[in-house]
């Protein structure tokens, strides 16, 4: 198999589909993957890859968004016929089951090509706690690759896969992003099962998503999220959350903290102005409670349960000595420590986000600087430390985050930043990122190749609804939309088949939309609706008005305001202006040439 430099999910799918290569050739692919950067504990066998082979085989390639396409998988995570070891070898154990999001992925056609290193037990934002060895930053190897899924970025960084799976408890699935110019998607809270994961931290726990692009991290993500009735902790997706940004506003640390790297610092005001030429307003927040909320998580009762899922394997003594002495400190708590710990996460977790409401999401630096693994293996608890200042509490506090590329420093290396927003937004956060990817214009991952949008981010929580008259932008009843969570989509105009009249006694005044295969085409607004809100948009419909289905000018069908033919027996056709908001300008306009002719009943 010839493999060109690096390759996304889509180039993938289209050298098979070109027959560049052939899903027989993954065996042979996988007997050159070399581990001279630690990145793996287990590579596959040939063995292992034929049967994953021959199942494909069976299955029509055509129904496989993901078929043939290579990924790895953090140690911590369950493959069936592969070993779990969470990087300690006293723990490791040979798993009969996949987890629920590997059956998924493979059922989707995804081959797993082997077991990515990690820090032991998932403790750690560095990836130098390994008896598998220190794995190596992809663009220069004397420095650390970020933790804990340090061998899943480093993969995809390379080019051996286009994605992989990492966990992320405190950053784990976003500072190795950061550290590697790739993409990482740490989704919220329970969207994923976790059943078949090796627990860090129970109830903070998430299986996140590494990839070239915000397209194929999002594309994964829509194969693997779903509720699990397994897993205690799954949670059934919401729909009545907003599906892209809207409020025009991101939010930035007051409190920036860089630890004295200036190229972090710099790097960071690149990301402040690229996001203002996207059109947002930057505001700077007290962090303070961000602040106090990310120190809890190791000095306070809650590294408690680290100790539980570590002892639950091995003993003290058979774990890193820097995980050890990590889990020891618990001895310090008291049960009614760990419940004082919880009542202050909670206040402070409702402080976060009332004060993120008011904008789309809040940009941190991924990691506020970058260490050699010399550095690290010297000073092993305070370097850590600084990796989390702004990863720290986001699962604690519930919210959903998105780490991706910002830029290459003077140094060579990459630095990253982090778009962090409510539970639940983790659609919005995707649409964003391929609008950030594409003003970035970064190479992905350590290639030459260059960010190109694959496919739109399509939600099925959502009801997409044509607006033609009150409820437009700046009308007077488009807060019956934006109170709801609805987001613009675009403006847009309706097929040449339409009439558009201006009814009379309504209040505020409002137009009636009908079907005329004479007619002309109408603007209109598409806005994306939550599916549980669409319903109270729809009971507030008075007659002669209604919802119903609508046809846009590129053939397209979305649901649509609409009018009973009755109500035009004595409306105006308006038709000829083209739309609601040309009609009430030109009544405007005469209301002011009327009042400038009659100022003071003298004609002027």
């Amino acid at each position: 198999m010839v493999m060109q430099d690096l390759w996304t999910i889509q180039d993938w799918k289209n050298a098979y589909s070109n027959q560049q290569i052939t899903i027989d050739g993954l065996i042979d692919y996988v007997k050159t993957i070399k581990n001279d950067d630690h990145a793996w504990i287990e590579i596959a066998s040939s063995a292992q890859i034929q049967a994953q082979i021959d199942f494909l085989k069976t299955q029509n390639s055509d129904d496989l968004p993901l078929f043939g396409v290579p990924f790895a998988v953090k140690d911590n995570i369950d493959v069936a016929g592969f070993h779990t070891t969470a990087a300690c070898k006293d723990a490791a154990y040979l798993a009969n089951n996949d987890a629920v999001v590997i059956a998924k992925l493979k059922k989707a056609g995804a081959v797993v090509v082997g077991k990515t290193n990690l820090d032991q037990f998932a403790t750690g934002l560095v990836g130098v706690r390994s008896p598998f060895g220190a794995v190596k930053n992809s663009f220069n190897p004397a420095y650390i690759s970020g933790g804990s899924s340090s061998g899943s970025s480093v993969t995809v960084a390379n080019g051996i896969v286009p994605f992989s799976l990492g966990t992320d408890t405190a950053g784990s699935g976003r500072v190795p992003a950061g550290h590697n110019n790739i993409v990482g998607l740490k989704p919220t809270k329970g969207w994923f099962s976790t059943t078949g994961l090796m627990p860090a931290c129970r109830t903070l726990d998430v299986i996140s998503i590494f990839a070239l692009t915000s397209d194929d991290a999002w594309l994964v993500a829509t194969l693997m999220q779903g509720d699990d009735k397994t897993d205690a902790y799954s949670r059934c997706h919401p729909a009545n959350v907003a599906t892209q940004f809207s409020k025009g506003k991101i939010a930035i640390p007051a409190q920036l903290e860089f630890y004295g790297d200036v190229e972090t610092e710099k790097a960071f005001k690149i990301a402040v102005e690229r996001v203002q030429t996207l059109g947002y307003e930057v505001e700077s927040i007290d962090f303070t409670d961000f602040n106090l909320l990310a120190k809890a998580l190791y000095n306070d009762a809650w590294v408690a349960e680290r100790t539980v899922a570590v002892e639950a394997r091995v003993s003290r003594e058979q774990a890193h000595p820097v995980i050890a002495e990590i889990i020891a400190q618990a001895d310090q708590f008291k049960a009614k420590d760990t419940f004082q710990a919880e009542y202050q996460r909670a206040e402070l977790a409702q402080k976060i986000n009332l004060r993120l409401q008011a904008y789309d999401a809040l940009m941190v630096p991924t990691s506020p600087t970058i260490y050699q693994i010399s550095e690290v293996e010297a000073d092993p608890f305070n370097k850590n430390s600084h990796m989390g200042a702004y990863t720290n509490f986001v699962n604690f506090a519930d919210l959903s985050a998105i780490a991706l590329p910002n830029t290459i420093r003077s140094d060579g290396l990459p630095s990253g930043v982090t778009f962090i927003a409510p539970a639940w937004h983790d659609q919005a956060l995707a649409k964003f990122a391929q609008q950030w990817q594409t003003i970035t214009a970064l190479p992905l991952g350590t290639s030459s190749h260059h960010y190109h949008k694959s496919n739109e981010i399509e939600s099925q929580n959502s009801v997409k609804l044509a607006v033609v008259g009150a409820h437009l932008s700046g009308m007077p009843l488009n807060f019956q939309l934006t109170t709801r969570n609805a987001t613009l989509l675009a403006k847009n105009r309706t097929a040449k088949s339409y009439k558009l009249f201006a009814l009379k006694n309504t209040t505020p005044p409002k137009p009636g939309l009908q079907f005329d295969v004479h007619g002309s085409v109408i603007e209109v607004e598409v806005w994306d609706v939550p599916l549980a809100n669409f319903g109270a948009i729809v009971a507030e419909v008075p007659a002669p008005l209604g919802i119903g289905n609508l046809q846009l000018e590129d053939g397209t069908w979305v649901k649509g305001f609409i009018c009973e033919a009755y109500a035009t027996d004595e409306a105006v056709d308006i038709s000829h202006f083209g739309g609601w908001r040309a009609y009430m300008q030109s009544l405007n306009q005469s209301n002011t040439k009327f009042k400038c002719e009659n100022v003071g009943g003298v004609s002027v």
